[in-house]
């Protein structure tokens, strides 16, 4: 046999999108001269997901259970995914949250093997000719960070890379995108955390964050790349630091077929499950009393996304807001205060308005005071402040509400408002808790983004949508809440991702055929189905 005989059976081997290991049958073997570079054992894919599980049993917390499902990911990718679809609700957290946050905190550490692309600044002339690269020809959809709003981790430089690796990990799980369509990308643009700057074992590229004209000239070359480079892509934004993280979008989101996830995914989320949980209490949504506690990019997103849902169901406008509290680390917004965001602009109440609330000792409207003055029924969080639903405040909705709907959504776990079981205990059993990492309380929802932000994408794809509209969000939104739970659960199980996928795409791509960012006139579910792949060896 000739060298580059072998050298092709080697790479056969390392590439992870070709490996199938001991699944490689005694003809392949033959064929590709794979004998004595395996070992003499044939096995199948169901013999090595066995195989995979044993491990992972072995191993002594989840991290290092991360740190293996990388590696195997390099090196297998239908395993990988094999392994992850036929076992959502176990994976799910060690593939995506809670355990990816320690993974972008550790992501130097674990760095082994290529995946996707680093864009750092200092290669900002290059851009186009790093796509160029013949093995992203089949690329549909790209996931991109700059790493400097991780989760409620805050700044995580180039380790925020995990982050678009778990969610295109879990777009395959869910909406059976190929992984060979799939590209995680993350802009190093340099980092504040002088810890990782100062980190031996730090992979990004050590400098200050750019910023400015700067980051904007280099943003916009990435994006003029990609658009060039496949012009009917996907594009997610994911995990930006709420003041690029809706100028971005804004910019982009006519430019080529892009969302912000932390923006629209939470909100369509989030209201999705709160129209679930208002069907357990009965009332309205135009009932409904709404205090926001962090009014960032995903608490903004939910608040406009809730005025959309509140003037669909008969309010105008000023009624829909007056209908939501927003409070930041200022306390509640007031549209007499310094350096607001445009969209907590919108949030923003008359200061005369309160002038009669009881205020904190240092003057302030604070979460507790806002509670306290308007007895909500319903208290989000999207703040990354943990514990800031303390016994007090939850107490104090409860005094004021039969069936208070409770959602500490931040990520983490660590950075979680509060600990179900404790929202649970304070309100004697009868909050309605929704949460945005798994606690494994019995009848606490998991508010997780994975159950719209795969079906958006491959309702868009299965369209061939221009864009991605506020009414398909909307959509998704609606549709989510309609599915439900069983028991106290407020959305569908975990091991149902696939089929939850499905419906919102097909009320995703519906919604892109109404608002006209289409050129197809109908679609069926077969249509969308014929997309999704599973994870089997060809």
């Amino acid at each position: 046999m000739s060298p580059a005989f072998h050298a092709a059976a080697r790479a056969l081997l390392s590439d992870p999108l070709t490996n199938k290991g001991t699944a490689f049958t005694e003809a392949e073997r033959d064929r590709l001269g794979l004998h004595g570079l395996l070992p003499p054992h044939v096995g199948t894919l169901e013999s090595q997901i066995v195989r995979r599980r044993r491990v992972l049993d072995g191993m002594a917390d989840d991290f290092h259970r991360y740190a293996f499902l990388r590696e195997l990911q390099d090196s297998n990718e239908v395993l990988f995914h094999a392994l992850v679809q036929a076992d959502l609700p176990r994976m799910l957290p060690l593939v995506y949250t809670p355990t990816v946050g320690a993974g972008c905190e550790r992501f130097s550490e674990i760095w082994r093997k290529p995946r996707g692309l680093f864009l750092s600044y200092p290669n900002r002339n290059r851009i186009a000719d790093i796509l160029a690269d013949p093995a992203l020809d089949r690329v549909k959809v790209i996931v991109v960070s700059d790493g400097e709003r991780i989760l409620g981790l805050g700044d995580q430089g180039a380790g925020g890379m995990g982050i678009p690796i778990g969610k295109l990990a879990l777009y395959t799980a869910c909406a059976g995108i190929h992984p060979a369509e799939v590209l995680p990308i993350l802009l190093d643009v340099g980092t504040d955390n002088a810890g990782l700057r100062d980190d031996p074992l730090y992979v990004g590229w050590r400098n200050p964050r750019i910023r400015g004209e700067d980051y904007a000239a280099f943003v916009d070359t990435f994006v003029e790349a990609v658009a060039a480079r496949w012009p009917n892509v996907l594009l997610q934004w994911e995990d930006f630091a709420g003041h690029n993280a809706y100028d971005l979008l804004a910019r982009y989101r006519d430019r080529l077929l892009s969302f912000n996830d932390d923006i629209q995914g939470t909100a369509a989320t989030a209201v999705g499950t709160l129209l679930s949980a208002i069907r357990r209490t009965g009332a309205a949504l135009t009932e409904q009393r709404i205090v926001l506690f962090g009014a960032g990019a995903a608490g903004s997103g939910v608040a406009e996304l809730l005025v959309q849902a509140l003037r669909a169901e008969g309010l105008d406008e000023a009624a829909a807001r007056a209908r939501i509290w927003a409070v930041d680390r200022d306390g509640l917004v007031l549209s007499d205060m310094a350096k607001l965001t445009p969209p907590q602009v919108l949030l923003a109440r008359d200061p005369a308005e309160v002038a009669g609330w009881a205020h904190d000792a240092q003057g302030d409207l604070g979460l507790i005071e806002v509670v306290q003055a308007v007895c909500p029924t319903v208290l989000i969080g999207a703040s990354g402040q943990a514990g800031s639903f303390t016994e007090a405040v939850v107490r104090a909705m409860a005094a004021g509400c039969d069936r208070p709907v409770i959602f500490p959504l931040s990520n983490p776990v660590s950075r979680a408002e509060a600990h179900p079981a404790d929202v649970l205990a304070w309100t004697d059993g009868r909050a309605i808790v929704g949460t945005g990492s798994p606690f494994g309380v019995a009848g606490v929802t998991q508010v997780n983004n994975v159950y719209i932000f795969p079906g958006v994408g491959l309702g868009a794809l299965a369209v061939g949508a221009t864009r991605v509209t506020d009414g398909m969000f909307m959509a998704a939104a609606r549709a989510l809440g309609e599915m439900g739970g069983e028991g106290e659960t407020l959305l569908p199980p975990i091991e149902d991702l696939r089929d939850v996928a499905l419906r919102i795409a097909m009320v995703v791509a519906q919604a892109a055929i109404a608002d006209g960012v289409t050129t197809m006139s109908a679609v069926g579910e077969e249509q969308i189905t014929a997309l999704m792949w599973d994870a089997a060896y060809g």
